[in-house]
């Protein structure tokens, strides 16, 4: 069944209204038709099962029928602080980590950044977030928050999370997953996990880290890419905190 994020104000009562580019989606590309089933979401965790009354031009029409909430977001709230990468790199990152369950995500201004904070790209960026979020089934969608610089992410971080990790191709004695099981580890928690630039963190940044009390982890052996290392890193945090695979 299609799933589409909707602002509030759509829902009144047992009444759904949609405007904007979702009419065209639902209308041309999707071509559902009256008394066709859909869930819509207010982006409270709740879903409204509703039945299509009538499709125009502008707008979809339609009554819910029943209401859940949903039961797909983790209990383990991951914030993802990523070095800003250039376009498909930082889009691929917000798609993937969109599915995988992370609940918030804060572009990040390194000393080897190469790509640029665009606000200008936000709207295009909240798209791909909410597309992803309808197609993995979430109930939330994920916030995307303004740039923050290295210095600033790490005093928010420490007052935001319960547990801040930093990704660190240079360490050598704790992996994530090690990591994750020595430290008290609450399911319900939040935790901020940070992820360099293509390059890496500097040494200055590695400093700050330490002593802003956020821990270094290694990902293994290998190295992964930019926009590969905070997916993977979120999928091993749910899956130790048993969010992930059952």
């Amino acid at each position: 069944m299609n799933r589409f994020f909707i602002v509030k104000e759509c829902i009144e009562g047992q009444q759904v209204t949609i405007n904007g580019g979702l009419v065209h989606q639902i209308r041309n590309v999707l071509r559902l038709k009256v008394d066709d089933k859909i869930v819509v979401l207010d982006n409270s965790g709740s879903e409204f099962y509703t039945t299509i009354t009538s499709i125009s031009k502008d707008s979809v029409e339609g009554t819910i029928t029943s209401k859940t909430v949903t039961n797909s977001e983790p209990r383990t709230r991951i914030t993802l602080y990523q070095a800003i990468l250039k376009k498909t790199r930082f889009e691929y990152v917000l798609q993937k980590c969109t599915e995988i369950g992370v609940t918030s995500i804060v572009p990040i201004i390194c000393d080897r950044c190469v790509a640029k904070w665009d606000e200008g790209k936000v709207e295009r960026w909240q798209d791909i977030i909410r597309e992803a979020a309808e197609q993995s089934r979430r109930g939330v969608l994920p916030e995307l928050h303004s740039a923050l610089s290295f210095k600033d992410a790490c005093k928010q971080s420490n007052a935001d999370s319960d547990l801040s990790l930093l990704a660190w191709e240079d360490e050598d004695e704790t992996g994530i997953r090690d990591l994750l099981t020595k430290t008290p580890f609450a399911h319900d928690q939040s935790v901020s996990v940070f992820i360099g630039p293509v390059g890496g963190f500097s040494p200055s940044e590695i400093d700050l880290a330490q002593s802003s009390g956020i821990k270094l982890f290694s990902m293994g052996k290998r190295i992964l890419r930019a926009e590969t290392a905070g997916l993977v890193a979120a999928s091993v945090i749910l899956y130790e905190s048993g969010d992930l695979g059952g």
